[in-house]
């Protein structure tokens, strides 16, 4: 009984050390830096998104993945901004449109230049 006690004591050990030494060498394996409690790497311009901003967008980690809150917010304002995109660029079409409309009438009733 005294030698198995042993024997689990110094696999332990072992284990112990080897885990230690593993962190050491390989750190805790996060790409990034740990936050100050409080505080989110979560930073978006207030108008104009680009394709940049949203690459460079990087969320708090929590124990399970990121904070849903941050997430949240960062998809609330890309769909925004999405949504005034697709509306200003409907608006432009229609201005488009009714250009052309107007060209056509303006052509229309305008007499053809006599030819020599």
């Amino acid at each position: 009984m005294a030698s198995a006690l042993i024997y689990l004591f110094v696999v332990l050990a072992v284990a112990a050390v080897i885990y230690l030494l593993a962190s050491l060498v390989f750190g805790r394996g996060e790409q990034l830096a740990p936050l100050p409690p409080g505080s989110t790497p979560t930073r978006l311009p207030p108008a104009d998104i680009v394709a940049a901003d949203v690459r460079a967008l990087r969320f708090q980690q929590v124990l399970r993945g990121y904070k849903a809150s941050e997430v949240d917010w960062a998809l609330a304002r890309l769909a925004g901004e999405l949504d005034e995109l697709h509306g200003r660029i409907a608006l432009l079409e229609k201005q488009l449109d009714v250009a052309g409309q107007q060209l056509q009438e303006a052509r229309a009733g305008c007499p053809d230049e006599p030819e020599d």
